[in-house]
Parts: structure tokens; C-alpha cells; sequence
């Protein structure tokens, strides 16, 4: 069923946009599964999970963090992960240079926008991005390469699209701007209910978990 899904999602993606399994609460042999069916790339949003699954994989694909990196965990994190979706401050920032620094390592990172304007939510607030992209800009061991967002959670998809829109438009801003050290090369949106509308907002990496994994498992 697995190696199904992935080609048909495959398939259906236009040229140019790049796939991300969300595997949060997925066993390594799952992971295994989809990277044997084509997935490229593998999103975790706990680093213990991560740690659990790259221990029993190692870099058979490539591994992207997707979830909310507590700062604290950052010096596990940085061995892991080739890139970093969702860095929202400085301080983050700062501190995930800081351990590149000891491994000699650049980590390319996206700045996670947090276009819902969400109390709850992670994600630099739209007219707050481009001064703190100029700020993690001036660090040596990170390098901003796009955008990443959550957007507000709607059963209808379509009610996503105005915060698609407002990301893209943010994108394109700071794309024009030619920042030093800045390459804004991915707007990372949409996930398995909503990827098909971000994809037509200008999205080129989509973070898809269900539709290749079937329904999550819980743990309670």
C-alpha cells in the first residue's frame, strides 16, 4: 500500500516539487518502506524520534526537521538533520551555528513563518521575517534558504489558500532583496490535505504524512 501512495503522490506532483515523508509517530521499518518506494527526503518533528530512527537507518535519505526544535535539543539535532525547516528566532538560530560550528558544519535552514498569526503556533510573525532573515543571515555555519509554514488547520482546504498566498508574497519580497548569504530557494507549504493548494500558491516542497503512511498512530 505504501509504495503505492508514494509513486501515485510521486506522480501527481508537478516538475520541480520536491516531496517530504512526514513520519512524525512512524517506526523505522515504515520510514525504510517509504524510502524504498522513492522518498527522498524524511521530515521528523521530535528529535528523540528522530535519534531512534536514525540510529536504526542512518542517512539512507535525506532528513529534514519539520517539528518545533526546542533550543535545548538543538545539540542533538544538528548530527542528524541536512536541514532545519523550521528556525523562528535568533536565539534558534544562534544556537544551531553555534553546534555546526563544533562539527564543521553549515546547516541550510528555512525561517518558519507563522502566517495564521497563531498565539499557539511557532513561526516569526510575516512583517517581523525579513529582519530576523537579515539577523541569521550574519551567522557563518547556517545559511537561510527559504520558507517554511503550517498555516491554520481547516477541514476545507481552500480556507488555507490566503495564508499560502501571503507566504508566497513574503518569499518573493525577500527573494528580490538579494540578502547576503541568503538563498531563497524553498517555500516549503501544504501538507497531505492541503499540498494540492499550496503547490498552486507557489509551494515547491510539500511535507506529506498521512497520504503515504495511512492514519498516525497514537500513543494514548
Amino acid at each position: 500500500m505504501m509504495e503505492g501512495n508514494v509513486r501515485r503522490i510521486l506522480s501527481e506532483l508537478p516538475e520541480g516539487v520536491i516531496l517530504v515523508a512526514a513520519a512524525k509517530t512512524r517506526t523505522a521499518d515504515e520510514v525504510r518502506q517509504a524510502v524504498e518506494a522513492g522518498v527522498q527526503i524524511i521530515g521528523e518533528n521530535y528529535v528523540q524520534e528522530a535519534e531512534d530512527a536514525f540510529a536504526a537507518l542512518g542517512r539512507i535519505a535525506e532528513w529534514h526537521f519539520i517539528g518545533h526544535l526546542q533550543k535545548n535539543k538543538v545539540k542533538k539535532a544538528v548530527p542528524i538533520f541536512d536541514v532545519i525547516e523550521t528556525v523562528d528566532s535568533l536565539k534558534l538560530g544562534a544556537r544551531i551555528d553555534r553546534e555546526c560550528a563544533k562539527l564543521g558544519k553549515v546547516m541550510p535552514i528555512l525561517v518558519e513563518v507563522n502566517s495564521g498569526r497563531e498565539p499557539q503556533k511557532s513561526g516569526v510573525l510575516p512583517e517581523e521575517a525579513e529582519e530576523l532573515v537579515r539577523k541569521l543571515s550574519q551567522l557563518e555555519r547556517v545559511q537561510v534558504q527559504g520558507l517554511m509554514t503550517m498555516g491554520p488547520r481547516f477541514g476545507d482546504p481552500e480556507l488555507a489558500r490566503p495564508y499560502f498566498q501571503e507566504t508566497k508574497r513574503l518569499f518573493d519580497q525577500l527573494s528580490k532583496l538579494r540578502i547576503e548569504n541568503v538563498e531563497m530557494r524553498y517555500l516549503s507549504m501544504g501538507m497531505s490535505n492541503t499540498h494540492k493548494i499550496a503547490i498552486e500558491e507557489g509551494a515547491n516542497m510539500v511535507r506529506i504524512g498521512t497520504k503515504i503512511f495511512g492514519e498516525r498512530h497514537y500513543d494514548g
